[in-house]
């Protein structure tokens, strides 16, 4: 089991360093100008030529938090295309690893176009490993959300999606941070996942990142009626804010 501090919530985990054996290859060096001058791989950005997940699958578990900015690159050993920051909206940057390879990973992004990815550097102290047992599965045909950890079911909802002109975004993306609502009445926390909406390009004033709240009745629930975001029950608001920062949420 895995635990983070959330905004909601104060748990405690283990991580490891992702340091081990000597990696090859190594990545290329980039001076001090290169990197500051790199897009930030963040909600807020929108990063051509990114490595695209294609798999929708659940994944190994491995989530990774970067102790400090570090480069993404589009390959193993390849060329920088991204600079990933140690927070994203005010939390830890916690990313869901995808694939690995020898001293790399490759890791789920929040940055547009959805369902990017990118390859980072792990045979250093830069990033700290650990366990996320629990997935989050949205099936939007069905209006239902699964919780579970370790294939055991943590509860099953009906919930609220996008409008046919705003549909949720499918794919793999995950549970990017955690916010309380200080302006909106709709929900108490809101939980930004590393995906924004196809059709909104701002929403808000924001980026149109894609989120899981609440509502304050149960008008929503069965309806695609959203602007893309998850509506979800008091009580599935309550479980997923125990979710550790990283963890998998894959709509279908």
């Amino acid at each position: 089991m895995f635990r983070v501090l959330l905004v909601a919530v104060v748990s405690v985990f283990a991580v490891t360093s992702c340091a081990g054996p000597e990696p090859q290859p190594r990545p290329v060096a980039v001076d001090v100008q290169s990197f500051a001058s790199l897009p930030e791989a963040t909600t807020f950005a929108k990063i051509e030529n990114l490595p695209r997940d294609e798999d929708s699958s659940p994944t190994a578990g491995q989530v990774l938090r970067a102790r400090k900015d570090v480069p993404v690159y589009d390959a193993v050993g390849g060329k920088t295309v991204a600079r990933l920051p140690a927070t994203q909206l005010g939390s830890p940057t916690w990313v869901p690893e995808v694939d690995r390879r020898d001293g790399w990973s490759r890791v789920l992004l929040p940055a547009r176009p959805n369902r990017s990815s990118g390859w980072v550097f792990t045979g250093s102290d830069d990033f700290e490993r650990a366990e996320n047992d629990f997935l989050v599965t949205v099936d939007l045909a069905a209006f239902r959300m699964d919780v579970t950890e370790r294939g055991e079911s943590l509860g099953s909802w009906t919930i609220g999606t996008g409008k046919p002109e705003h549909p949720t975004p499918v794919g793999r993306t995950y549970i990017m941070a955690s916010i309380r609502e200080t302006v909106a009445t709709f929900s108490p926390y809101v939980l930004p996942l590393g995906a924004h909406s196809d059709s909104h390009e701002t929403f808000g004033g924001g980026p149109g990142t894609v989120a899981l709240h609440g509502w304050p009745d149960a008008s929503p629930f069965g309806v695609a009626g959203s602007d893309g975001c998850i509506r979800v029950p008091d009580d599935a608001l309550d479980l997923l804010l125990t979710l550790p920062l990283g963890t998998v949420v894959i709509v279908k």
